[in-house]
């Protein structure tokens, strides 16, 4: 019996210790996978299925996202970025006990972030950058104590910033970015004495920012901008006023270890101090969007380092140092654009080997663009625009063989569009408002429209046609081409030949000039125009179709053609022989027209006095096409712009031409409706005065008997005929004239 007894208590001491040993394994090992299944079971998307290895088809330490210890298995790391996962962090988080790192970026968790995280005594690193978790910061944070990494960037946090900071003394990283924090910025946070990296940018803080942040002697990155902070900062001694965020720069010895130092969009003023050249280990510097004054410091050139400087929409003046080019380490951008700078580019600017973007746009930068860029290949991006720049296109560009965007607009550069343009592989290219001129390829860049941007270039030619640019003539093509070849020809020295030549054709032509000036000219000597017939002009105009039709005016429409059996465009005025006056328009602008001839006059071609198809009599005058259009429709226009020098060179155009008509053929012209929409603009933008169809031609003696003849008559545009009963003699020309001056 005693045997029995025994037998059975041992029995009843083995299943007991079995029953506890399973109770044991059972509630430490499955521990992490339950807490798991709670995290999965707040998932409510699950867009890739990463979580369908959460199952017990495989140990949790294999699920995915999931990382276990060697020694224990129990789960040290919880990776789940840019999973797409969305839902709320279970509190069962917390029971993670041997839980190290936290990484759920990219991802569209939402809620609070549980305060049972502040459990997990050996956390080492928490990130959930990118999300939509709200509330506030769990205040436990502060009992992870070997907490390295807080990284809370882009979610929607808000409240005040917790005093966790006493107990961190571990923390590196501190990033708070893009969120609805407000507050102030707490005195512990200088007990974070390991912090290397500090952003607080794009948080409405508030406050002022503590001096304690002296003593974090080993910060390299600091981000502050977009905070509306007030107040006195330790880097700087401040000239506050109202609650501006204006302090001057003064750079302490004590954040000698930054690297980069964020202070972008706020409100600092006076100058950059020579003293941030202390800061030898910098890489990015960002002061843009400021109210800096003065002059960029030479002594940045003492940050050996620095990859990137942003200094764009301040006040800076004069000219950029050029020790600034002559930092080979920027690689990433150098932007200064929308400031006050001046001074030319300097040399140096080829050592800038590797820089990738560079802006300059919207200063006062002016001279012709060195030669040296041939030596920045890495640029990217090149953005000059809104300055003074001049000259040509240096061949120095072509050498850039990685530019995707080019950005040249609103300078005043001139010469041919570089053919080595076209060759390269552009996203974008902006020209538009300089003096390019010539002919427009239909290459690379130059076919997709959407990619390019020429107008404000008034001498261009060719091209697609969606870019609408008036066709290259023969003689523009071989102008374009005698410019290029002079240039050629100076680079390596004039032809003696060329000169001797010049020099005869100069000396007859003033010869020549000179013997007519002094000659009175009852007529010239010209070939006969060449008949045309109505048939010729109809097909030309196809019709004479409303497609074709540029202009109307008192007696007569004008209209655009190309003549079929050249292909060579014109502009046939016909007249309205039904209107009073309409012959008499005719046969004066015939008879003004017929014995001038000067560059500055609208050249006629020919004339036609036939009938219609319907027996109706017929007149059309035939002239030169003029592709720009007339001095009115830009003096009018909001897309199309004349630049001074344009104006001046119109206004002498028309008193060349005025001094022609009144001095030097023969009888004098008189005009008699001179006025923006009869000055006409070629290829060149150079003017052609035309409409003489109601001049009046005196002989050189009878203008004093002028008065008797026409004065009587009204002759003109009214708004642009001189005042009372001017005699229409060369005053009244000179009257026009005047008038178009001043309108231009």
């Amino acid at each position: 019996m005693c045997s029995s007894f025994s037998l059975k208590t041992v029995l009843l001491n083995l299943a007991i210790l079995v029953q506890i040993n399973g109770v044991v394994s059972a509630s430490n090992l499955p521990t992490d996978q339950v807490a798991l299944l709670k995290i999965k079971s707040k998932i409510t998307d699950d867009p890739h299925g990463v979580l369908g290895s959460w199952n017990d088809s495989l140990p949790f330490c294999k699920w995915l996202g999931v990382t276990c210890g060697r020694r224990h298995q129990r789960v040290t790391s919880l990776n789940l970025t840019g999973k797409g996962l969305a839902g709320s962090l279970s509190p069962f988080i917390g029971n993670l006990s041997f839980l190290r790192y936290i990484f759920l970026d990219e991802n569209q968790f939402h809620g609070s972030i549980p305060p049972e995280i502040g459990r997990l005594s050996r956390l080492q690193n928490i990130s959930l950058i990118s999300n939509f978790f709200t509330g506030e910061i769990p205040a436990n944070l502060s009992s992870c104590s070997k907490l390295r990494e807080l990284s809370l960037y882009r979610n929607k946090l808000s409240g005040k910033i917790p005093n966790i900071f006493s107990s961190l003394q571990m923390l590196k990283i501190f990033d708070l970015r893009r969120n609805n924090f407000t507050g102030r910025i707490l005195p512990s946070i200088g007990n974070l004495t390991s912090l290397e990296i500090l952003y607080l940018s794009r948080n409405p803080l508030g406050g002022s920012i503590p001096d304690s942040l002296n003593r974090l002697k080993e910060l390299r990155e600091l981000g502050l901008a977009h905070n509306g902070l007030t107040g006195v900062f330790p880097m700087f001694s401040y000239n506050l006023s109202m609650s501006e965020f204006t302090w001057e720069l003064l750079i302490q010895t004590e954040l000698r270890n930054l690297e980069e130092l964020y202070l972008d969009f706020n409100a600092f003023s006076k100058i950059i101090p020579p003293s941030i050249g202390n800061l030898s280990f910098l890489t990015e510097l960002y002061l843009g969007a400021n109210n800096l004054e003065g002059t960029i410091p030479s002594t940045l050139s003492s940050c050996k380092k620095l990859l990137l400087l942003s200094l764009f929409r301040n006040n800076l003046r004069g000219s950029v140092p050029k020790e600034i080019f002559q930092l080979p380490s920027l690689s990433i951008a150098l932007d200064l654009s929308q400031n006050g700078l001046s001074g030319v580019l300097p040399q140096e600017i080829g050592s800038l080997k590797n820089l990738g973007s560079l802006d300059l746009s919207e200063n006062h930068l002016s001279g012709e663009l060195p030669s040296s860029f041939s030596s920045c290949i890495s640029l990217e991006l090149l953005n000059l625009s809104s300055n003074f720049f001049h000259g040509s296109m240096p061949k120095a560009l072509s050498s850039l063989r990685g530019l995707e965007y080019v950005n040249l607009s609103r300078n005043n550069f001139s010469g041919p569009i570089p053919t080595y343009f076209q060759e390269k592989d552009l996203k974008n290219l902006d020209l538009s408002y300089n003096n390019f001129e010539g002919e427009v390829s239909v290459k690379g860049v130059f076919a997709n429209t959407s990619m390019i941007s020429i107008i404000g270039n008034h001498r261009l030619c060719g091209g697609i046609a969606e870019l609408h640019l008036p066709k290259c003539t023969n003689s523009e093509s071989k102008r374009s081409s005698r410019k290029l070849s002079i240039r050629v020809v100076v680079a390596i020295s004039l032809s003696s030949t060329v000169v001797g030549l010049a020099v005869v054709s100069f000396l007859l032509f003033h010869y020549h000039k000179k013997r007519n000036t002094n000659k009175q000219l009852d007529t010239i000597s010209t070939k006969s125009f060449e008949k045309i017939s109505y048939g010729r002009l109809s097909k030309a105009t196809e019709g004479f179709s409303v497609e074709n039709l540029i202009g109307t005016g008192s007696f007569a429409s004008v209209y655009k053609g190309v003549l079929d059996e050249s292909g060579f465009t014109v502009a046939i005025k016909v007249l309205n022989l039904n209107l009073r006056g309409g012959f008499r328009s005719f046969m004066a602008e015939c008879d003004a027209l017929r014995n001038i001839r000067h560059r500055n006059l609208v050249k006629i071609i020919t004339s036609c006095s036939s009938i219609d198809f319907q027996g109706n009599d017929f007149k059309a005058l035939v002239y030169d096409f003029m592709p720009n259009g007339s001095l009115e429709s830009w003096l009018h226009s909001i897309q199309q712009m004349l630049d001074l020098a344009q104006r001046i060179n119109i206004i002498k155009d028309v008193a060349c031409a005025l001094e022609y008509l009144h001095c030097h053929c023969g009888n004098i012209v008189v005009h008699c409706d001179l006025k923006p929409s009869n000055i006409l603009l070629d290829t060149d933008m150079v003017a052609h005065v035309g409409d003489f169809g109601l001049a009046k031609i005196l002989s050189l003696e009878g203008v004093s008997n002028a008065n008797n003849n026409s004065s009587s008559v009204f002759r003109g545009t009214i708004g642009y005929a001189p005042p009372g009963k001017l005699l229409i003699t060369s005053p009244f020309n000179r009257f026009l004239f005047v008038y178009i001056i001043l309108y231009n």
